[in-house]
């Protein structure tokens, strides 16, 4: 009798077992065909320059409202070493850069594609200073003066407004007699970074990066003719893995509602030649 018992007790228990094993399959099934309706968010990561920050995370929250199943993830930095991120395979699905320049090298190894990259913003550069106490700075010969001590610049190298920054320096004459006051930052949200807490005593960012800040003031606006035009491109990464969604947000980015987030900013919309 016990014998019995047992052989039954095991034979529910294969039962029991079996059927466990029928309703979890169900279950996984049903879970699959979710993620493949596409209930299950799908995650862009947009590499883009720091000068960007503030817009960028306004619009993704207008973006993400009215997109259901998009997320956005932000990578800012310089653009230089976002471009050599996206050359050593890093996993981005659009590109924003500070400087033409950094999207034609990714359009010249063919790592984003002619027809999917623009013009998208313009900005200008600037020098700043303390809000307080107030420091006379009217052109570059000025920062020359024996109270600045220090000035604030990106790496020109690597940062798009450190490499205008030079440029205008130079076209100025005064690159190398300032060399020993500059203080190298690894963007521009640095540079501000510095003047604001008083490491510096001025520094080159762009107008949209001032604009941001009450600590600080526009010293001057540097004349434009003396860099090259300051153009931000959007190109779509040929890796990217979710081509109809970066599809919809690249156009986006350059629709009006986006558009006037960017203007609101200090952006603005470049010159078509």
């Amino acid at each position: 009798m016990i014998h019995f018992l047992t052989k039954r007790g095991t034979q529910l228990l294969v039962l029991l077992f079996t059927m466990a094993l029928i309703i979890s399959a169900c279950g996984t099934k049903q879970t699959d065909e979710k993620t493949d309706s596409g209930s299950q968010s799908v995650e862009l990561t947009i590499s883009a320059a720091a000068s960007l920050t503030d817009a960028l995370q306004e619009i993704q929250k207008n973006y993400e409202a009215k997109t259901s199943g998009v997320k956005l993830h932000f990578n800012f930095g310089a653009s230089g070493a976002l471009q050599q991120q996206i050359e050593q395979g890093a996993p981005v699905d659009l590109f924003l850069s500070a400087a033409s320049k950094n999207m034609k090298a990714l359009v010249d190894k063919q790592l984003v594609e002619q027809n999917q990259q623009k013009s998208l913003l313009a900005n200008e550069l600037t020098v700043i200073t303390a809000a307080k106490p107030p420091i006379s700075i009217q052109e570059a010969k000025d920062l020359l003066k024996a109270d600045i001590q220090k000035i604030a610049i990106g790496i020109p190298e690597t940062v798009p407004a450190g490499k205008y920054a030079q440029e205008a320096l130079a076209n100025a004459g005064v690159w190398d007699d300032i060399q020993s006051k500059l203080v190298q930052a690894k963007d521009v949200r640095q540079v501000l970074q510095y003047v604001q807490t008083g490491n510096t005593e001025a520094g080159f960012v762009y107008k949209t990066d001032a604009l941001t800040s009450d600590q600080v003031k526009i010293a001057y606006t540097v004349d434009p003719s003396s860099y090259s035009p300051i153009t931000y491109p959007i190109g779509i990464v040929k890796a990217t893995t979710h081509a109809k969604e970066v599809e919809q947000l690249y156009t986006y980015l350059q629709s009006k509602d986006a558009m006037d987030v960017f203007v609101k900013y200090g952006f603005s919309i470049p010159e078509v030649k």
